[in-house]
């Protein structure tokens, strides 16, 4: 792995950025963290991105941190994918391929 940026699923709607940041630095240095909200309600999608200053720590982070229960609910913590390796998307978030 050489990547340091991590995706982070099925958090709690209560967790914040302190608090995955105090988390996740448990495993190593925490460079950034956020949370994705709504644009419109403000409230968490239930998912953010933590980012470790190395790739040792993500992977670390990765090992410690996945399936761990936070709040009842079991963390998805894998390498996060550049946005482009995802393809294209319709108006809906449905893929063009799909329609």
């Amino acid at each position: 792995m050489d990547s340091k940026k991590l995706f982070v699923g099925n958090l709690p709607y209560s967790a914040d950025e302190n608090q995955l940041k105090e988390l996740f630095g448990q495993a190593g240095t925490v460079a950034s963290v956020s949370v994705i909200t709504d644009k419109y309600s403000g409230r968490s999608k239930g998912f953010g991105f933590v980012e470790m200053a190395t790739a040792e720590e993500a992977q670390k982070a990765m090992e410690m941190f996945n399936g761990y229960e936070l709040e009842g609910r079991k963390l998805n913590v894998n390498e996060a994918r550049p946005l482009e390796e995802r393809g294209p998307r319709g108006p809906r978030g449905r893929h063009f391929d799909n329609e």
